[in-house]
């Protein structure tokens, strides 16, 4: 695996150009992931992002438990993986039992292999927005991604392998996945 650590103050770059995540979960021995269309960086320094979770989803339950969760980006070659983890676990309780995770030392939180990046987070509680949104603040304690896509606070879809580019859901089971890049030469 190409995984290295993403310093914090350039986590919430993993998201700014507004992918598809999955949402993973763990609580008294459960895991699960879902799927969202819905999230964001919300701060820099310390980094923290929001994600939006539906009261039904099972991810939501435990992660309401726990206090913690995982967002991950995934990748073209993921696109398929990506829709079925959008199925409820309540009617699918199998759903995972083919996901190929794995967990950052210090963190208790399953990973997907195979996507372009992992946030580690802890929840900020909010119980007005949680309740009244489905908004949930999580403030990021551990950020990894893949070195052939992001690499040294910056992203490399122009040199990445095309099954490397995120996704972006419209709906309906069709994704855009990241085009090319414009760069104007001012790096920071």
């Amino acid at each position: 695996m190409n995984i290295s650590p993403v310093p914090l103050n350039k986590a919430f770059r993993l998201l700014n150009h507004g992918p598809t995540v999955l949402v993973s979960a763990h609580h008294d021995g459960v895991d699960n992931i879902m799927a969202a269309a819905w999230s964001s960086p919300l701060d820099f320094s310390p980094c923290r992002v929001t994600v939006v979770l539906d009261k039904s989803t099972f991810t939501r339950s435990l992660i309401e438990q726990s206090g913690y969760f995982a967002l991950q980006i995934p990748v073209q070659s993921q696109a398929r993986l990506v829709l079925e983890m959008g199925n409820s676990r309540h009617k699918n309780p199998e759903k995972i039992q083919n996901v190929e995770i794995f967990r950052q030392t210090g963190f208790d939180v399953p990973l997907v292999s195979g996507c372009a990046a992992w946030l580690a987070c802890k929840v900020l509680p909010e119980p007005h927005n949680q309740q009244t949104y489905d908004l949930f603040i999580g403030e990021v304690q551990g950020a990894w991604s893949d070195d052939r896509v992001f690499c040294d606070g910056h992203w490399l879809f122009d040199t990445a392998p095309a099954e490397m580019r995120t996704l972006h859901y419209v709906s309906g089971g069709q994704f855009y996945e990241i085009g090319a890049g414009l760069d104007l030469g001012d790096r920071r």
